[in-house]
């Protein structure tokens, strides 16, 4: 009882009082660790300065959320979807954890306009946002624990901001996206797809596909068979194209 009453005593004598009460709503429990949540939406182009003079931003905390996340929505569609299969999940996984989705969530949650940034790109080609809301998940983790994390990424956004059915029926032909994208801007695109060797003959097959655009690696992707292995090579392409239009030109 008293170290929530200091917590609140923290928070409300806050000079980012209005930050603290934003996440206090949106949580639904008091932030303890405040200086985690004022990291998790600090981008790497405003870096800031910690007690032992290293430059910190919230990198470290979007990969710890980036796992968490992965998990948590792994979790969550074996228990929403019985029936379906490993395909299934990992196709309706990739669309709930694409970045551009991410940044749709956060502009949703209103919290991009707590994001500490630099940056000069344009917002919807940025993974700025994307990457905040991930950070924050790691926060949770940290100063509270996976089950807090998984109630935030469960009853706060997939219950409140997300159609599943929608998620279902948007497509997610990566490869074909991305030559449709090749075709509308008049890019040469290639496909180099190989299977690994194995060291076990009881070991699936495991491929690996590269995609070339105007002799640019742009994406790779591996994967049980040359279809999925295609698919997640044109994903990590699409992100790239979408994050930063100039690597082309």
């Amino acid at each position: 009882m008293l170290r929530k009453i200091t917590q609140r005593i923290k928070l409300f004598s806050s000079p980012r009082k209005e930050f603290y009460l934003v996440l206090k709503d949106l949580l639904g429990f008091y932030p303890s660790n405040l200086k985690l949540y004022d990291l998790a939406f600090i981008h790497k182009s405003a870096s800031v300065q910690d007690s032992q003079g290293n430059m910190v931003n919230n990198e470290r905390l979007e990969f710890l959320g980036d796992a968490i996340l992965g998990a948590v929505i792994a979790d969550f569609l074996y228990n929403r979807f019985p029936q379906q299969d490993e395909g299934f999940l990992t196709k309706t996984r990739s669309k709930l954890v694409n970045r551009s989705f991410l940044t749709r969530l956060t502009l949703d949650m209103g919290l991009d306009v707590f994001i500490d940034s630099n940056t000069t790109k344009n917002v919807d080609k940025s993974h700025i946002y994307g990457d905040a809301l991930e950070a924050l998940i790691g926060a949770i983790y940290l100063d509270q624990d996976y089950q807090k994390a998984k109630y935030f990424v469960t009853k706060k956004i997939l219950s409140k901001y997300v159609n599943l059915n929608e998620i279902e029926n948007k497509d997610s032909n990566f490869k074909s996206q991305l030559i449709e994208w090749s075709q509308k801007n008049k890019k040469e695109i290639r496909f180099e797809t190989i299977e690994e060797p194995s060291k076990d003959k009881n070991y699936k097959p495991r491929f690996i596909s590269v995609i070339w655009i105007e002799n640019k690696e742009m994406g790779r992707g591996n994967g049980t068979s040359k279809k999925e292995a295609q698919q997640n090579a044109s994903h990590e392409a699409l992100r790239k194209i979408e994050s930063n239009q100039d690597l082309l030109t």
